[in-house]
């Protein structure tokens, strides 16, 4: 299921999860098994103006932002960062860009800035031209018919963000249109979207074998290759929760929308796996400066990007 184009900068393992799959975002993260903290820096610092920004604060400035940014994650102001606090700070972060960056998209998307983005002005934006296929009529060439799909899905999409049926998109129905995952009334639209997909028997379930698709075992080889071995486990362990041998509308959301809280969970934990000098499953605000740049390599402050954002470490957020 494709939901539609996703902003550049979220975040590198979300971006791997959502494009690539959790299990090549984990190879690129940690190779071997070993930790790449340069991984971390390459997604806030990939181009030059960024390199330049994050050079030009000096460090008693970094550490200034930085300890407001950790005063902010302790909710309950004890003087600890815990795991729990850490992994609601990184997914609020995660969002937080998306919509940032989907109202930047709004801004380039109308084109005639009369507030909304119609059907026309999205499909000048992505293709250049306006493209209208006949719903009804497949084509011949098969990469040609699976643009068709695709472009079909997001007309459907883009009508069903469009709460009020007016000709274009307001700013927070283009929010929901861009991250159908983050608003509520998009919920069902995403579930069925995936039942259209994946339930080609029309159970409103989908098995492990509509789970993964169109593979058949080669008759020659004694067992399943790599990947459909990792895609087995998956299903059975991380998102068939009743264990049924099949995945219903609820479970079946867990996999078509990124795992967010998967995601900051595992780096809240590496994190305090990594920076915990006394072993008490917490930082404090002396551990995280004492590593301050493990943690700015981290999602906890989107690898530094957020000691440039005063949304995050203004005193009045």
């Amino acid at each position: 299921m494709r939901l539609g184009p996703r902003p550049a900068a979220l975040g590198l393992l979300l971006l791997c999860a959502a494009a690539a799959g959790a299990g090549e975002a984990e190879e690129l993260h940690y190779p071997q098994g070993e930790h790449r903290s340069d991984y971390d820096r390459e997604a806030l610092l990939g181009v030059q103006e960024d390199v330049d920004e994050y050079v030009k604060l000096g460090h008693e400035e970094q550490q200034k932002r930085l300890q407001a940014i950790i005063k902010k994650i302790d909710l309950d102001s004890d003087g600890f960062l815990t795991e729990s606090e850490l992994s609601s700070w990184i997914q609020m972060s995660f969002k937080h860009y998306a919509m940032q960056e989907a109202k930047q998209q709004f801004v380039e998307y109308d084109k005639n800035n009369d507030g909304t983005v119609t059907w026309d002005e999205y499909n000048i934006q992505m293709y250049d031209r306006v493209i209208d296929f006949d719903e009804n009529t497949a084509l011949d060439d098969a990469e040609e018919e699976s643009f068709r799909q695709l472009h079909l899905e997001d007309k459907k999409r883009f009508e069903k963000a469009n709460q009020d049926s007016g000709p274009g998109l307001s700013l927070e129905e283009f929010i929901a249109f861009e991250h159908p995952e983050e608003v509520d009334y998009m919920t069902e639209f995403v579930i069925q979207e995936a039942l259209e997909e994946h339930d080609k028997n029309g159970d409103g379930f989908v098995s492990l074998e509509e789970f993964l698709g169109d593979y058949r075992r080669d008759p020659t080889a004694n067992e399943d290759p790599e990947w459909i071995l990792v895609e087995k486990d998956r299903f059975v362990n991380d998102y068939d929760k009743d264990n049924d041998g099949r995945l219903d509308p609820q479970e079946l959301l867990s996999w078509v929308v990124p795992n967010n809280q998967g995601i900051a969970q595992e780096e809240a934990l590496h994190l305090i796996d990594e920076m915990d000098l006394n072993g008490d499953k917490k930082l404090s605000e002396e551990e995280i400066l004492e590593n301050q740049d493990l943690f700015l390599t981290s999602e906890a402050t989107d690898y530094g990007r957020q000691l440039h954002d005063d949304y995050f470490y203004h005193d009045e957020l």
